[in-house]
């Protein structure tokens, strides 16, 4: 066969995703917080959009009768997201919605807002002012330059935000304590260093503190004197390098480090454990003093920085909530409070219509509204993916929701993709950081999808996560005088009918957080 070049027609098919289809994938697994920010990103950018409040026509005769975004699972099959017009006023993506997209809305209400009526006027402020009696109480008196003066002094035009005081934190309340320990500039450069050094708990990590001299030119001794004084500042326990120390430092200003106790801070390894024969030994105490010095120890504070300008916690504030009707059956909503309002000022694409313009500036315009028009339908959707979802998810693990977790059954994502004739990786993404309110509590999405553990009586398989709740009932019930051993679990499993392995049950055991047959006997045993 010759070598030689030639030109051959091949015919082929392959899927390419489009820049909006990979767009709008992303849009799929984002949590509400991300959308609200990736939303925000694109009405900055695109001058035809604008975050509002919108109200859909039609929000009454929702399918299923439920007002609020509630949707079944038939109605969720039957319903689409067809395509909207865009010169019929606002278009409003309101996501909380399972209905097509609202166009009722006219160009008289494109702006919620009268721009001419928030125009600050400074002739009705001279003339309110002057037609009050100069000195006289609660008088009023105009600058000309902004400024509004009554009662003798300068209104604040500052807002709320800019008054509020802030939270110390432990990095300041440190450095207030520390300029007025020492006064010695090189001790002060010390301790600087050291305060940089604590983390958000109140410790000092050891290698930092001896890197300090090193970077500072100076003696170790001379770091480690300046440490031993800032561990006398408050709170109690911070510059510490280690749990020890720390509660040994709390215990010195209790006067309460005496050489027993000492020595149970030294190895507080064989507390972890409940040695309680190796703990008494070193301590050369019996059980009743032992007992009185774990006690002091628990009523220590352990992580002593967390008590100034900690991280603020953010609350996890659901995506879904599923109640039951009056009917008695589970009704599925979206969180309409979280969900970012689009609209597309249509009425300010036909004022740019109108006054026309070159080339770029009509293809700025075009591309602009057609970004628009696809972030409303993409929004939309999402909204209706994640119903889907949510509906065949209640109802796959409805025993869930009426009787507890012991009723939860194993579930895949498959499961779901077959449910609603979706791909699993769309399912995967849906449940990607998205949370649940139910009456029993919040719950991940991901949380209702467990592997399967068989039948040993060859009956229905056990979900995973019943298994964990029942081995920790079994467990928290069992008699003090009579600790399970993993042996022993996995008889009271098969003989309810879950047929388990030794290593399963330690697994799940260790999980769940639950200690050993042998440290729980040494724990119920200080109980008693």
């Amino acid at each position: 066969m010759a070598l030689t070049p030639r030109l051959d027609l091949r015919q082929s098919q392959q899927l390419v995703m489009t820049p909006q289809l990979q767009q709008a994938i992303k849009l799929l697994q984002l949590s509400n917080l991300e959308l609200t920010d990736y939303v925000t990103t694109e009405v900055e950018r695109n001058p035809l959009l604008e975050m509002g409040e919108a109200t859909p026509e039609g929000a009454d005769n929702q399918s299923g009768g439920e007002q609020g975004g509630t949707a079944t699972g038939d109605d969720l099959r039957e319903s689409g997201g067809g395509d909207t017009p865009v010169d019929e006023g606002l278009i409003a993506a309101d996501t909380s919605m399972n209905t097509a997209l609202d166009t009722s809305s006219t160009s008289d209400s494109a702006l919620d807002t009268n721009m001419e009526t928030n125009i600050y006027n400074n002739d009705a402020v001279s003339d309110r002012v002057s037609s009050t009696p100069e000195g006289g109480a609660g008088s009023l008196s105009y600058d000309g330059g902004g400024a509004v003066k009554g009662g003798g002094g300068m209104m604040d035009e500052r807002s709320l935000d800019q008054t509020l005081e802030g939270e110390e934190n432990l990095h300041d309340f440190l450095m207030r304590q520390m300029a007025v320990l020492y006064s010695e500039p090189a001790d002060r450069l010390i301790a600087t260093h050291l305060v940089d050094l604590v983390d958000e708990a109140g410790y000092v990590d050891q290698e930092a503190v001896l890197d300090v001299g090193e970077r500072l030119g100076v003696e170790d001794d001379d770091v480690l004197k300046v440490l031993g004084g800032l561990q006398t500042l408050e709170p109690s326990g911070v510059f510490a390098r280690g749990l020890a120390e720390c509660l040994a430092i709390q215990l010195k200003e209790l006067d309460r480090y005496d050489p027993a106790m000492q020595a149970l801070v030294e190895n507080l390894d064989l507390l972890a454990k409940r040695d309680m024969a190796a703990i008494k030994r070193l301590c050369g105490v019996d059980q009743d003093d032992i007992a009185d010095m774990i006690r002091e120890i628990r009523a220590l504070n352990p992580k002593p920085g967390l008590a100034y300008g900690g991280v603020n916690v953010q609350p996890v504030v659901p995506d879904i909530f599923i109640r039951k009707s009056r009917a008695g059956t589970w009704v599925v909503e979206l969180n309409s409070d979280t969900l970012p309002k689009v609209l597309v000022n249509s009425q300010y694409v036909s004022e740019l219509k109108e006054v026309g313009g070159n080339k770029e500036a009509k293809a700025f315009v075009s591309d602009c509204l057609a970004d628009a028009n696809w972030l409303v339908k993409a929004l939309d959707q999402r909204a209706r993916t994640i119903l889907k979802v949510a509906t065949a998810l209640v109802k796959k693990q409805e025993m869930f929701f009426e009787l507890g977790v012991r009723f939860l059954k194993p579930l895949t994502l498959k499961d779901i993709a077959e449910e609603i004739d979706m791909h699993e990786s769309t399912v995967s993404r849906v449940t990607n950081n998205k949370f649940m309110s139910c009456p029993r509590g919040m719950f991940e999405l991901k949380y209702f999808f467990t592997s399967s553990i068989s039948s040993a009586d060859g009956g229905d398989a056990h979900s995973a996560e019943s298994v964990k709740f029942r081995l920790k009932e079994i467990i928290d019930a069992e008699d003090p005088k009579k600790i399970l051993s993993d042996d022993k679990l996995v008889a009271l499993m098969k003989a309810e009918g879950v047929d388990i392995a030794r290593r399963t049950v330690a697994k799940y055991r260790e999980a769940m957080k639950i200690p050993s047959s042998v440290q729980r006997r040494r724990l119920k045993n200080m109980a008693s």
